[in-house]
């Protein structure tokens, strides 16, 4: 008979998933330098995330799920980034699977734990033909976070009956993600970036593989009611890592002050008003955003849970989510790049984390997310006109 202490239940829980998720930022920290150099988790971080209950957050409660909402899935994630960003990255791209628009018995079905790990490409790139019971599917899709630890993987790609593309309603080219195992895809070995090194994001192929139906899902057809239903839900968390990047930066930014001296004299830098204007203007911009953020994320909640849908709300409404999205990550950046400027040559020296920080953001910034298309698709909306990329508006048809 096993004398073994048995495993402590997951956290179900938004207040038990933070105060994990704050339990391993030391962790995530020590290990941040690693995790670059490697270029992805180790299986030991991968499991010691997942034991936060970080990738079952997206799970409804009907379905033993914690339900968390959009704000409170943010502030975990804004918590890890702030431990280590290619750890907050993963983790925010491997709690999709709780999200996607499966149907409960598929749910059911493919993931007997709930603390699932995701990762792929949702855009269209593949194809898709359809055959009895299901697609084949073929195609390479790129920037998969997080592929080498995941469970399932999806793909986005475009639907084809008899060898022709089909058509929605609207006209549009009508497009579905598949969702395969790990062992039916390829990684593409060619993740080498500049920053987010850590996060693993390599492309991979699929080769005519077999997906049944029930492992699909369209954005535009959910499964679900309520605010976690919306097209819009897998990308209101997307600034937390940015968030939780430019807090870190600013915290050490503030050690290294006090704890420094700066000139000739060897006056305490903590009282020269250069440092203290820079710290405090850093500070004004990161605290804007992120308020931004919560506030935008809390009225779309709030909207959405009273029954209202995406269709419904203004179109101030609509963009304001992509729009504070956007600002988080740009302004995140900045913050980080005065702050690099402000300690001057302790931030290239190791082992201060200033330098894979910087780098992280302005990798982390060029995701179409914080590219100008995302402007523009917000101007256009506003004024009636075509946006150059729908999807961020939750327009997938």
């Amino acid at each position: 008979m096993s004398t073994a202490a048995p495993a402590a239940p997951a956290p179900n829980s938004a207040p038990e998933i933070l105060a994990a998720a704050r339990a391993l930022v030391p962790v995530l920290r020590e290990h941040a330098a690693e995790t670059e150099e490697r270029r992805g988790l180790s299986a030991h971080l991968v499991e010691a995330l997942r034991a936060t209950g970080v990738f079952r957050m997206g799970f409804p409660r009907a379905l033993g799920g914690p339900g968390l909402t959009s704000t409170e899935q943010i502030e975990v994630i804004e918590t890890l980034s702030y431990g280590d960003t290619s750890a907050g990255w993963c983790a925010m791209i491997g709690m999709d699977a709780g999200l996607y628009a499966l149907t409960d018995t598929a749910v059911r079905e493919m993931f007997p734990s709930l603390d699932v790990i995701a990762a792929g490409m949702l855009p269209p790139v593949g194809r898709a033909d359809r055959v009895p019971g299901g697609y084949r599917l073929s195609g390479r899709w790129s920037f998969a976070s997080g592929i080498a630890h995941a469970d399932w993987v999806s793909a986005g790609a475009f639907v084809h009956t008899d060898g022709e593309a089909e058509r929605t309603t609207s006209g549009g080219p009508y497009w579905r993600i598949m969702m395969v195992r790990p062992h039916e895809v390829g990684v593409v070995d060619n993740w080498y970036a500049t920053g987010l090194a850590g996060s693993g994001s390599a492309d991979f192929t699929v080769d005519d593989v077999f997906v049944p139906e029930e492992h699909t899902f369209s954005l535009g057809e959910p499964t679900r009611t309520g605010p976690l239903a919306a097209p819009d839900v897998l990308m209101r968390k997307m600034p937390a890592v940015a968030l939780g990047v430019a807090r870190a930066a600013l915290d050490h930014a503030r050690e290294t002050a006090r704890a420094s001296a700066a000139g000739a004299a060897g006056a305490p830098r903590a009282d020269d008003h250069r440092v203290q204007y820079a710290l405090a203007e850093c500070e004004a911009t990161f605290l804007s955003a992120r308020h931004a953020v919560y506030g935008s994320l809390r009225h779309r909640w709030d909207r959405l849970a009273s029954g209202a849908a995406l269709d419904d709300l203004t179109p101030d409404e609509r963009v304001a989510t992509m729009l504070t999205r956007l600002a988080a990550m740009r302004g995140a950046r900045t913050v980080v790049r005065g702050l690099y400027d402000l300690l001057a040559t302790a931030s290239v020296r190791r082992p201060s984390p200033m330098d894979r920080w910087l780098r992280d953001m302005e990798t982390m910034c060029q995701h179409v997310m914080a590219q100008d298309r995302i402007i523009q698709s917000a101007g256009a909306f506003l004024l009636g006109g075509q946006p150059l990329f729908p999807l961020a508006l939750g327009i997938v048809h």
